[in-house]
């Protein structure tokens, strides 16, 4: 394995806040979207397909492929400090999400699961405010330390872990309870 880089997220990736939307907002069709509560509950590392559905706002935050989210509040500071790569482009980016856009060299499957297993994920937890919810804020985010591999290692990691995140999704499928 070649040698790993440490820096800042804040020097790697944009940040954007996704728009005012919440669970009251969801139709049975519609433009896709994405609202932080089902990322702990539908969602793994990729998100590719999307089966909640709203009617575009003013002012909505649009997916473009590539991004990785990040809930803004939770129940606890480990629970907030979850993260999944929105694959598609034109899906609605609801409320309370944190938006993170990787430069080139940071992979956003790898980065989701840093985020959520790796080093990342326990610098996050420290991080997130409040009692009975907890919040994190983009701010939060990009002062974690981010060390990464080469841009070809964080694509077989992310692969990998894809094939895991399916394997799984079979296999709960199956399961008769």
């Amino acid at each position: 394995m070649a040698a790993r880089e440490q820096r800042k997220l804040g020097e790697l990736c944009a940040f954007d806040k996704g728009r005012g939307y919440s669970k009251a907002d969801i139709r049975e069709s519609g433009t896709p979207i994405v609202l932080y509560g089902r990322l702990y509950t539908h969602y793994e590392s990729v998100i590719q397909d999307v089966d909640t559905f709203a009617e575009p706002k003013d002012g909505s935050l649009y997916s473009h492929g590539g991004e990785v989210v990040v809930p803004g509040s939770g129940e606890t500071a480990e629970d907030i400090a979850v993260a999944s790569h929105i694959a598609s482009s034109g899906i609605l980016l609801g409320g309370d999400l944190n938006v993170i856009t990787p430069s080139p060299a940071i992979d956003s499957t790898f980065l989701a699961i840093e985020i959520t297993s790796g080093s990342p994920h326990y610098q996050l937890a420290t991080k997130a405010q409040g009692k009975s919810v907890v919040h994190i804020h983009n701010e939060d985010i990009a002062e974690v330390d981010f060390s990464y591999p080469t841009t070809p290692e964080q694509r077989q990691i992310g692969t990998l872990f894809s094939c895991f995140d399916s394997l799984i999704t079979l296999h709960q499928r199956e399961s008769p309870f």
